[in-house]
């Protein structure tokens, strides 16, 4: 017994000496903060996996350290403040938590322009990054990314009708999921998803837009009845996320090691991206519905024209905006369509 007792000891303090070894030998180590916990799909498959192909393409010399949870401090609509300010060197957020920052990126949320495909999408935005660069000059894009798109996920009663969305109080990311929601008739409340968990359990929302991915981290199957798609495995419009640096911090690295990063970047990183999150990560979010035997309902074609209505109202509304703003709204959605479509090939 103390053998053992003692191997153990020295395995602990070998392995705590090797991780400060490792830190020590690191040229840079840059922070990651994040609003997820660290069990989510974002930071075990995705963050992490960033992680790890930077500091092995730069031979150690990067050492990536990530805090999620908001565990730097601040809440989540601060993120993206914190990596602008340098208070952390990347950070991974949502960008309808700063509503107004990104008046182009938004479009790629808008229903009718996201069609289910976050593999589609995600290789759409990192292709347009040239003419969506006004919207960060302020930080250096890694890379954008969504997830498959929200479906509506509701306690009590099943919606199994158009009809049935009206009247709802249902959580949404972004401002252009509060439009689609109020084209419904429902009741839109905007909340950072880490919130979601007590506002259903407190009623506060009866639903929310969501991805089906997200489910288990929050333990969402514990909480909802049901889950309601469009037909054909569309959805409500999507969430688009930003994995950004700081420009100073990113500017202030070697040239060799610029490379490194430039490599696990943008159109270069997207595919990879796009497919964890299309594939993998949904995968795993359905299959924890699943085993809590939520139900799954599919809108019919009876309800698809209304559908497909609202979400002409919300695009509508969206080029209105953008050209009160000086954009060219109707050409940015098209240019977004066009994109898309090319990702899908």
């Amino acid at each position: 017994m103390f053998r053992k007792i003692l191997a153990a000891a020295f395995i602990g303090a070998f392995s705590l000496a090797a991780s400060a070894i490792s830190a020590m030998s690191a040229e840079v180590t840059l922070t990651v903060h994040h609003f997820l916990p660290a069990g989510s799909n974002a930071q075990a498959g995705m963050i992490e996996e960033w992680a790890k192909r930077v500091e092995t393409a730069s031979d150690g010399r990067i050492e990536v350290q990530i805090y999620p949870s908001m565990s730097m401090g601040g809440s989540p609509p601060e993120l993206y403040n914190q990596v602008r300010d340098g208070a952390a060197d990347i950070v991974w957020t949502a960008i309808g938590y700063t509503p107004g920052v990104f008046p182009r990126t938004e479009v790629f949320e808008l229903p009718s322009v996201h069609r289910g495909s976050a593999l589609a999408t995600t290789r759409a935005m990192n292709a347009s990054l040239d003419w969506l660069a006004e919207d960060f000059e302020k930080v250096h894009v890694l890379f954008l990314h969504s997830h498959d798109g929200n479906v509506l996920f509701s306690t009590g009663k099943p919606v199994t009708s158009y009809e049935q969305l009206a009247g709802r109080k249902i959580r949404t990311p972004s401002r252009t999921g509060a439009w689609l929601i109020e084209a419904w008739g429902a009741e839109p409340v905007g909340m950072p998803v880490p919130d979601l968990p007590q506002a259903l359990a407190k009623g506060v929302v009866d639903g929310a837009l969501v991805p089906y991915e997200v489910a288990p981290s929050l333990k969402l199957p514990e909480l909802i009845d049901s889950t309601t798609a469009p037909e054909g495995d569309d959805r409500f419009g999507t969430t688009v996320f930003l994995f950004a640096m700081n420009k100073a911090r990113y500017d202030s690295l070697p040239d060799d090691l610029r490379a490194v990063i430039d490599e696990n970047s943008g159109a270069n990183a997207a595919d990879w991206v796009g497919q964890v999150w299309e594939e993998d990560f949904e995968e795993k979010g359905r299959a924890g519905l699943d085993a809590a035997n939520v139900e799954h309902v599919e809108l019919g074609e009876d309800d698809a024209a209304r559908l497909e209505e609202a979400a002409g109202e919300v695009v509508q509304r969206w080029i209105s905006e953008a050209d009160a703003k000086g954009l060219d709204g109707a050409d940015i959605v098209e240019r977004a369509r066009a994109a898309v479509e090319a990702g899908t090939e």
